[in-house]
């Protein structure tokens, strides 16, 4: 079964064609006007479902991970409120990853159409970095929170903010603000990208739409392996957010330093058992949802705009 591939044309008119590479874009009803708002919002909806069901189901194991990174030689592992933090968490999760969906949805549609079919690995890339940058706004304050409450540092999310705020001032709900870039905007781009390729790889090789297993096995490879290549980025990320008002580390590079003349090497690759399982069995969760959920969404949308015609 060949794929549909579409081009647009004046006066934006989406016309399209047989391919031998199926689109892995939303789908597009054939001789009407890219629907920009629609697909937004169609992005904006399934990206924040996915977002609160993987944190949702996998917290405390997030909460360990946490907890690994940020304790020192011969330090023990508190194995209690593992669930600590996770009402304000959602309460930042949800428009987070509405914001990256919604932002990476339409900004990778646009690159696949701007780029050469043989450069769509780089319209992933970017469209996922450009995605996590517009929704660090949002997850650097929520992670903040989350994790000094993870660590047992504040009882409530209104108490961290409201302590947090008096402390440190507006800044200190982006501590860490730098190393969460440095993490975060690799480890999108680079999970996206591994992600969409293997899924126009998986669907050109079966020459069919992947079912919800095979979506999650892809999800969750991609997660797993771009969780184990960023955990030291991870480690430097949570030392600088939970260190608070004692300024433990005078920025990245001290922080790096530090952890090696105190801990050695080994210490960057804290949590990775915990990070790689939590990342792993999210991005199955996640990319399953998300797809499921914006073939919903379209299919309705479709069908709104075939009972417009008639």
């Amino acid at each position: 079964m060949q794929a549909k591939s579409c081009e647009a044309h004046p006066p934006d008119v989406i016309t399209c064609k047989m391919s031998k590479e199926p689109n892995d874009s939303l789908a597009i009803v054939s001789g009407t006007p890219f629907d920009f708002l629609g697909v937004f919002c169609d992005s904006v909806i399934a990206g924040g479902a996915a977002g609160v069901v993987v944190e949702a189901a996998l917290y405390p194991i997030d909460t360990i991970k946490t907890r690994l990174q940020v304790a020192h030689a011969g330090g023990k592992i508190m194995l209690k409120g593992l669930y600590s933090g996770l009402a304000g968490n959602l309460a930042g999760v949800l428009p987070a990853s509405a914001i990256f969906v919604g932002v990476y949805e339409p900004t990778k549609q646009k690159l696949l159409k701007s780029l050469p079919e043989n450069l769509s690995a780089l319209a992933h890339l970017t469209a996922g970095a450009i995605g996590g940058a517009a929704s660090s706004i949002v997850r650097v304050p929520t992670e903040v929170v989350k994790q000094r409450m993870q660590t047992a540092q504040f009882a409530s999310a209104p108490d961290a903010v409201r302590l947090i705020l008096a402390k440190e001032g507006f800044k200190g709900l982006y501590a860490g603000y730098g190393s969460f870039l440095l993490r975060d905007l690799p480890f999108d781009a680079v999970q996206f990208c591994i992600y969409e390729q293997l899924h126009i790889g998986f669907k050109l090789a079966a020459r069919r739409d992947l079912n919800d297993p095979e979506v999650a096995m892809i999800g969750a490879f991609a997660g797993a392996i771009t969780g184990a290549i960023t955990t030291p980025l991870d480690v430097i990320k949570t030392r600088l957010m939970v260190q608070g008002s004692e300024n433990q580390y005078q920025g990245i590079c001290d922080c790096v330093r530090t952890i090696m003349r105190e801990e050695g090497s080994p210490a960057f690759w804290k949590g990775i058992g915990p990070r790689v399982l939590w990342i792993g069995i999210g991005g199955s969760i996640f990319f399953g949802v998300l797809e499921r959920t914006k073939q919903i969404l379209e299919q309705r949308r479709i069908r709104d705009q075939k009972s417009k015609r008639y």
